[in-house]
């Protein structure tokens, strides 16, 4: 018996990752096993690869990656960008113009363009706790000052979901909308999506949508699912996502990616 898919996807927090940004030796070992029977695996995240690359580093990562919420594909081995796509500068001022006349002042972030691409944060903008290095606005002017693969908004009073829904409405002519975790709303280019991503890497690997099985648990892996051939949901994921998901497996902290694929592997 062989195993039953070609292409193993896993987004990275909440999913690959423990809270803690390590990956545990039983998922690992499960990945290990799954890529000795031929199938490939390739991390799908929102993260750009600067915020990337080190996990991949830790994991022994050679192959490709998809990051920037679809925008970057990453080659790990080679440590170059096979492909980048960035966001119009000028469609994104008018859609923030357009979300914060609808919900008021808005805290920013944005993600620059690169392999070593800055995340610039504004003021009053919240950044988790983590490794993960941000560089502080000084000036709002040079948050447009080169190009960009996304935008992350905070709003003062409105939950995420509130606030992925109000941008939306006003501005999803202009830019898509993502929900990505806590605290992470995103305006990125329009149309751009995982699954835009992840089909790049996959041809690019010869490896048909039907052949890949994806795991995610937020909105942001909702279009991931619907190219992929099986989509499962962590224990831990967002409803919308569970509400799409073909299956549902244990949380990331109880090794759910592990516990499916285990269960796919020859006995």
């Amino acid at each position: 018996m062989n195993f039953p898919y070609g292409l193993v996807a896993t987004d990275l927090d909440g999913t690959l990752l423990r809270g803690d940004e390590t990956i545990s030796r039983r998922t690992r070992d499960a990945l290990v096993a799954a890529t000795a029977l031929g199938a490939a695996h390739i991390v799908v995240t929102g993260r750009a690869v600067p915020w990337t690359k080190h996990i991949l580093a830790d994991l022994g990562y050679q192959g490709l990656a998809v990051c920037g919420q679809g925008a970057q594909v990453y080659h790990a081995g080679e440590q170059r960008l096979l492909t980048s796509v960035t966001l119009d500068r000028q469609l994104a001022g008018l859609a923030l113009a357009k979300i914060e006349a609808e919900v008021g002042p808005l805290a920013l972030a944005a993600s620059r363009d690169g392999l070593d691409g800055d995340v610039l944060v504004g003021p009053g903008y919240r950044v988790q706790d983590g490794p993960l290095p941000v560089r502080t606005l000084r000036d709002p002017a040079e948050l447009w000052a080169a190009p960009l693969n996304k935008l992350y908004l905070q709003h003062p009073e409105l939950d995420d979901d509130a606030l992925a829904r109000a941008a939306r409405d006003v501005a999803g002519n202009l830019v898509g909308v993502t929900m990505a975790g806590e605290g992470v709303v995103e305006l990125l280019p329009l149309g751009l999506s995982k699954a835009t991503g992840l089909s790049l890497a996959a041809r690019r690997l010869g490896i048909r949508a039907e052949a890949t099985i994806a795991f995610g648990d937020m909105p942001n892996d909702i279009p991931m699912f619907a190219w992929a051939g099986c989509g499962v949901a962590m224990a831990n994921a967002h409803p919308e996502l569970l509400a799409v998901a073909d299956e549902t497996t244990k949380s990331n902290e109880d090794d759910g990616i592990a516990h499916t694929l285990e269960r796919l592997l020859p006995s």
